[in-house]
């Protein structure tokens, strides 16, 4: 998505949004364990291995805020972090693969899916969709949740630094047609780059309009 959909009032609005204090909160393990519901949240939601801790690190203009791995399925926990006293950013477990026992993958995927049902602060989930991969079945199967829940998600296509000029052309349009019709779908698709910087003052201002 270009950045004339947005102003430059909302790009440095979201600037100064990301560049207030920011502290990591907690990991909650289950949903006693969450914060008090003080402030707006935004979930981070992907895939494992999808950049969500990367983004989340890009985000903030930090190193390693949240901890990201070359371990697919490393985040088990739902990972609080503070900006500012004004928003909550939630880092979720990914989901689709991991190397853990199917118990544990069990115990945090139930974690994740009741907190997006009944969170009452939660503004929206982004979710991170590998630019080189594509939408899959396990990403369409938390739409479907998403979508009967009525929480509003938004597509976040990451790593868009690997591919070619040709193959970015025409990435986003074709996302919006082809989940234009599901009920809970934020029809403004952003691509990012945690390597370059790409997109993200854009999802900043996105982020802003929500607090």
């Amino acid at each position: 998505m270009s950045e004339d959909t947005y102003s430059p009032e909302q790009i440095e609005t979201g600037r100064l949004l990301f560049a207030a204090p920011v502290e990591f909160v907690r990991g909650a393990v289950d949903l006693r364990g969450l914060p008090p519901a003080d402030f707006p949240e935004i979930a981070f939601a992907g895939r494992s291995n999808v950049g969500k801790s990367s983004l989340i690190n890009g985000l903030l203009n930090r190193k390693n805020l949240a901890r990201s791995s070359n371990e697919p399925g490393r985040t088990r926990e739902l990972n609080y972090f503070n900006l500012n006293d004004h928003l909550y950013l939630v880092d979720l477990p990914g989901y689709g693969y991991a190397r853990a026992p199917k118990t544990e993958i069990a115990r945090w995927t139930k974690l994740t899916l009741n907190y997006l049902r009944g969170r009452p602060t939660l503004r929206r989930v982004f979710m991170l969709i590998d630019s080189r991969r594509g939408i899959m079945d396990t990403d369409e199967d938390v739409m479907d949740l998403l979508d009967s829940s009525a929480v509003v998600y938004q597509i976040i296509l990451t790593k868009t630094d690997k591919l070619k000029k040709a193959e970015r052309d025409g990435i986003s349009e074709a996302v919006v047609k082809r989940l234009k019709k599901r009920p809970a779908f934020h029809p403004i698709v952003l691509e990012t780059s945690s390597e370059s910087g790409a997109g993200l003052p854009e999802l900043r201002a996105e982020i802003a309009k929500l607090c």
